[in-house]
């Protein structure tokens, strides 16, 4: 638990985060996984922001905080226990050293072909109830909202990886837990570090390549100006967003407007995911036109030898906790009836 003089400092870092006005009678304060360049923040700020406190009439609005704005990325749940933050909006396999089940709720590593397909396994799959089970086990007083992911990344790098093999040696930015174990697999070397920092240790040789985001927002970061390499359509990861609140603050709302929140959520993530969809699209055949990069496809044969590693690692993950097997048992159960195991 934080400090009282943290949590002082932390609430009044809340009122002077954003420079954004808001006229809803509640503002929801939620910090993100996002870097305050993400297009996605920007997006769900300028373009979801408004239709909330429209949907609610005026009781609601959200204040969406870019990562580690007010506590440290894997602090999030601890922050709404102490009623820091009302919520997050965040990755959840920046939790994933708690138990390996957030490893596998965080990023099933080269699981899922589309974003779409995620936030159907959440919905509809019995992920939302099994993420729900590892909050109540390891910080209660957490309800979630919804999960998913809004894209499937593309992959960063300063060196041609056109193989499973040209992975070896490769010093690589990437969360601990899951996505760590397949690149050690592959013969890589991870390196854990937070999204704000990857661009500081690409230029300086720190890491040669980072599981980072979407192909827009690396693009909107400047990664490929010194990161030549991409990989697109990507080959790992689709990363889990999940949405919470205090379960304080939840009890504390209407029926109406729980209801508001929950559908605005599925709302807005669709509208992000169609976004990123188009965006990456858009920028990927303006850096080919251009020429200045090596936008790299790999081919099917490469893409099924990384899933079986992975597949693998799943495996692993899944015996190491109860929790564990289930979300393992819930991941495979879906894509078996998905057609895509």
């Amino acid at each position: 638990m934080k400090s009282l003089g943290t949590a002082l400092v932390a609430a009044a870092i809340l009122g002077s985060a954003s420079g954004t006005a808001y006229a809803a009678d509640r503002v929801l304060k939620v910090q993100t996984s996002q870097s305050a360049s993400h297009v996605s923040l920007s997006y769900l700020t300028e373009e979801w922001g408004p239709k909330l406190e429209a949907m609610t009439g005026g009781a609601l609005g959200i204040e969406l905080l870019p990562v580690d704005a007010v506590v440290p990325r894997r602090e999030t749940p601890e922050a709404i226990g102490a009623g820091i933050l009302d919520g997050d909006m965040t990755a959840t396999s920046y939790f994933a050293g708690v138990d390996p089940a957030f490893a596998l709720m965080g990023d099933l590593i080269a699981g899922y072909d589309s974003a779409d397909q995620t936030q159907a396994f959440c919905a509809q799959g019995n992920g939302k109830e099994v993420l729900q089970k590892l909050m109540d086990e390891h910080y209660p007083g957490v309800h979630v909202i919804g999960c998913g992911a809004y894209s499937r990344e593309a992959f960063v790098s300063k060196v041609p990886i056109r193989t499973v093999e040209e992975f070896k040696g490769v010093k690589v930015r990437s969360p601990e837990g899951l996505a760590a174990d397949v690149f050690k697999r592959v013969g890589a070397a991870p390196v854990s570090m937070s999204g704000s920092e990857t661009y500081g240790a690409l230029e300086k040789g720190v890491i040669d390549a980072a599981d980072n985001s979407a192909y827009a927002n690396n693009d909107s970061n400047g990664m490929h100006k010194i990161a030549k390499y991409p990989i697109y359509p990507g080959i790992h990861s689709t990363p889990f967003i999940q949405f919470t609140l205090s379960q304080d603050v939840w009890d504390s709302l209407t029926e109406q407007q729980q209801v508001a929140l929950e559908v605005w959520y599925q709302a807005a993530f669709t509208g992000l995911r169609q976004k990123f969809d188009r965006l990456d699209q858009q920028i990927v055949a303006r850096d080919r036109a251009a020429g200045d990069l090596t936008i790299i496809d790999w081919p099917q044969e490469e893409r099924d030898k990384f899933r079986e590693t992975a597949q693998q690692a799943w495996e692993d993950f899944a015996s190491q906790s109860d929790l564990a097997k289930e979300a393992y048992d819930a991941h495979v159960a879906f894509l078996k009836e998905a057609g895509l195991l």
